[in-house]
């Protein structure tokens, strides 16, 4: 009855059908089910509470009866009734604590499981939903929304349900006692119902535009707010003109908080005027008639008092809707996350990858590609967008063939943009292709877990990202029930052992935001003592050296030869000295793969790898 109070009181003719609104209905009663124990033992409460509402305006009349008999001999049944008072009211305090701790219990588990599923499910998004999203819109909706979404247990069910019960009580005592007086102090009625549906809309409107400016405060707050962000801001000197971006937002976001307030505060106030000329209402007419002896003083007591018992929660079903129709923006705007698509997803017969004696073999199969269209990976609203486009991108790769053997290196070469990076990409997973396949000794990487090929295939990159942690949670990232010694073998390994026992707290110092408090050098090396401690049987070097000063390339240079020793390697290289170290060099330009060979069979082709020689590597 409760939820469907609720659902009626939501229920306008706006762009949501009738259909959306139950289908967003069964969504929260799922997460609710968990909870359920607890929820019928606070509904149970809250109706207990409404049955002592009611309770007290009764005896209080029946006091005020004894007390107008002036009949010596009723004194002790006064007293009990006041001691019956008393008792009642200590019990109402009892059940609203119990009441407050189910409810706070119930909203904070709500809280939970709601960022614990928006967590899990961002997690399994492709890599392309970071890269279009902004990152302080989805921040919101892990923190805002969800508060919002729970407030419609924490709050408005019980509130629906106590209300719904003291309502219908209190009537039904009202017309016992005088039905006349009872009708006429519902003519007003209308006054709360007709706002109350015109509210829950504005109310709904201002709600969606708070959040949304809300999650544009966000953004720009974590964007400028990391030590990148902050140092480029200062660099083009721009704090003034960043001070009155975020001036302006927050000024929105004010200007609704007035809005919104003033609406309810209309609403109340004129909901409390009309339940004083009620209650002016019960105590002339009342008083008319107990004069002339048509009812008692006791009865016009309780009678005023049941009255204000009945107003109150006819003000707060009324509100109901506006608290409704804000929750169910937080409850959508949170679906709206969980109901997109991860594009990579583990197959239901989906195996480890396959071992085999000599290692793991890397093979492209006429592997075609485009990177997916907005429409598929994000949401205008993460974007600050009107509409997603849906036309996807151009093609970047076409039949690409590369066949990458156990313990075998393979260099990748080709100009900026000509699909290295994106073959990477594919080699580990982070998309899949669109047509083609990539294998891993000889088992279709779609048909494997994504967990065990992301054990087996490790990637550098050329910006290696470490957390604002430790040393040791950071290295920790890549085998967390790796022991001290192992970490200090990762480090010795990647030349980087000294460094870290020449810190203030050793493993345990941090290393600050992506790793800032280390030179480009260290924190390159540190990746790859991360690597060293996941122990890949593939690794992908994605121009790991590429923005390294000589010394610190040199030292770079040899962390990695230790991390691909023995390894399938996979390596796009802008130095010579890696490149003649490979066994097979492939040429990439325009997403194909050009020319194969190795260094001085390439050299005599005179083609385009001996052209990038000659123009990038001789110098080296």
């Amino acid at each position: 009855m409760a939820w469907d109070v609720m659902y009626n009181s939501m229920h306008t003719p706006d762009a949501r059908s009738k259909a959306d609104r139950r289908a967003t209905l069964r969504r929260i009663l799922d997460f609710a089910r968990p909870h359920r124990r607890r929820i019928v033992v606070f509904l149970a409460l809250s109706v207990v509470t409404a049955l002592l509402t009611v309770a007290t305006p009764l005896l209080a009349g029946r006091v005020v009866n004894l007390i107008t008999d002036a009949d010596p001999a009723a004194a002790g049944t006064i007293v009990f009734f006041a001691a019956m008072i008393a008792v009642i009211a200590v019990t109402e305090a009892a059940t609203g604590i119990g009441t407050r701790w189910l409810s706070a219990n119930i909203g904070e588990g709500l809280i939970l499981d709601l960022r614990r599923a928006v967590f899990d499910h961002v997690q399994k998004m492709p890599v392309a939903f970071f890269t279009r999203t902004r990152t302080g819109a989805l921040v919101s909706r892990l923190n805002n929304d969800v508060i919002g979404a729970q407030r419609a247990f924490s709050d408005t069910l019980s509130g629906v349900v106590s209300n719904f019960v003291t309502l219908i009580l209190t009537l039904g005592v009202m017309f016992a006692i005088s039905w006349q007086i009872t009708v006429l102090s519902l003519v007003l009625l209308p006054v709360f119902v007709i706002p109350a549906r015109r509210m829950g809309r504005r109310m709904a409107g201002l709600a969606r535009e708070s959040a949304e400016y809300d999650a544009r405060m966000s953004t720009q707050m974590t964007e400028r707010f990391s030590a990148p962000g902050a140092t480029l801001v200062k660099l083009f000197g721009r704090p003034d003109r960043e001070s009155a971006e975020f001036a302006e937002r927050a000024d929105a976001v004010r200007d609704i908080g007035v809005r919104q307030a003033m609406l309810q505060t209309y609403f109340f106030t004129a909901l409390m005027l009309v339940s004083a000329l009620a209650l002016a209402l019960v105590y002339g007419l009342g008083g008319w008639l107990a004069v002339h002896q048509h009812l008692s003083a006791g009865a016009v007591v309780s009678l005023a008092l049941l009255l204000t018992r009945m107003y109150a929660p006819l003000t707060a079903l009324a509100n109901a809707r506006v608290e409704v129709m804000s929750a169910l923006v937080s409850f959508e705007r949170v679906f709206e996350v969980l109901d997109l698509k991860p594009l990579i997803a583990d197959r239901p017969d989906a195996v480890p990858v396959p071992a085999a004696d000599g290692g793991v073999s890397l093979r492209f199969d006429d592997v075609s590609f485009t990177y997916p269209s907005a429409d598929k990976v994000s949401l205008a609203s993460l974007e600050e967008v009107a509409q997603l486009d849906p036309r996807g991108g151009s093609e970047v790769l076409h039949g690409v063939d590369l066949d990458v053997r156990a313990g075998s290196m393979v260099a990748l070469v080709g100009s900026s943009g000509a699909g290295k990076s994106t073959i990477a990409s594919l080699a580990t997973r982070l998309y899949d292709v669109d047509s083609g396949s990539i294998t891993l000794n000889g088992v279709d990487v779609r048909d494997l877990t994504a967990a065990s090929v992301h054990r087996a295939v490790g990637l550098v990159t050329q910006d290696g990202h470490l957390f604002h942690d430790t040393v040791r949670a950071n290295l920790a990232l890549a085998r967390p029930e790796a022991v001290e010694d192992d970490l200090w073998s990762a480090l010795r390994r990647a030349r980087l052992d000294e460094l870290v026992r020449a810190l203030p707290n050793g493993l345990d110092t941090v290393v600050g935001e992506r790793g800032y408090r280390l030179s480009g050098g260290e924190r390159q090396r540190l990746t790859i003592a991360r690597l060293l401690l996941a122990k890949p049987a593939v690794v992908i070097l994605d121009e790991a050296t590429a923005h390294l000063d000589s010394a610190s390339e040199a030292a770079v240079a040899e962390a990695l030869s230790e991390a691909l020793h023995g390894r399938t390697s996979l390596v796009i290289a802008h130095r010579l000295s890696t490149i003649r170290a490979a066994d097979e060099i492939a040429v990439v330009e325009g997403g194909r793969i050009v020319e194969r060979g190795d260094h001085a069979t390439l050299l005599a082709a005179d083609g385009r790898y001996a052209e990038l020689y000659r123009t990038q590597f001789a110098a080296a």
